[in-house]
């Protein structure tokens, strides 16, 4: 009988081994969904905020999550793609890589960095590319660059974005919250028949 922690954990192997950075963006989108459904269910269970606050907060928790989730997973999903296409094309790619191309360069060598050009298609059809190599140096980067991308979204865009919707939707809330009536008085401060 197969331990169902092992069976997960050789299907993450399985799944991930040759794209590590395809596990960080779907466990970051995992764990943004997560803590943000953590931060509303506590806006709206809390006591002591009351019911014309949670109207105004639950909307923006909710606006903040979409911003986290969407932000994160473009950002490092285009990261993620563009340096994927840099090693498959052969833009980027390690020694053995290069030296293999190389001494292939008559089959190659106008190919190299064109967009049609596909490292894992020439992997499929010569036993003797350096797989290992290819494989290893491109997860690499792409986990690399998708980290990157990570904590800029997380620290940089996320909160710009955030910070400039919630501002809209504090002055669409405020111009929408009834204020408070005011008595005014006119009073004359100058008695009729004076000049001044």
């Amino acid at each position: 009988m197969n331990n169902p922690l092992q069976s997960v954990l050789n299907w993450v192997y399985k799944e991930f081994r040759k794209d590590t950075a395809k596990m960080l963006i779907r466990t970051g989108v995992a764990g943004w969904a997560l803590s943000s459904l953590a931060q509303v269910g506590a806006v709206i269970v809390n006591p002591q905020i009351s019911s014309e606050e949670k109207s105004f907060l639950v909307p923006q928790e909710i606006a903040d999550a979409l911003v986290n989730i969407a932000s994160f997973f473009l950002i490092t999903q285009a990261t993620k793609k563009t340096v994927s296409k840099l090693f498959s094309t052969g833009k980027w790619a390690p020694s053995k890589v290069r030296k293999y191309l190389n001494i292939h360069k008559d089959l190659y060598s106008q190919k190299i960095g064109k967009l049609g050009f596909d490292l894992d298609e020439v992997l499929k059809k010569n036993k003797d590319f350096p797989a290992k190599e290819y494989y290893s140096c491109k997860n690499f980067g792409t986990t690399l660059a998708t980290v990157g991308a990570g904590i800029v979204s997380s620290n940089i865009v996320t909160p710009i974005i955030r910070n400039q919707m919630a501002s809209g939707m504090q002055k669409v809330y405020n111009r929408e919250k009834p204020s408070p009536i005011v008595k005014s008085y006119c009073v004359d401060s100058k008695p009729s028949g004076m000049r001044v």
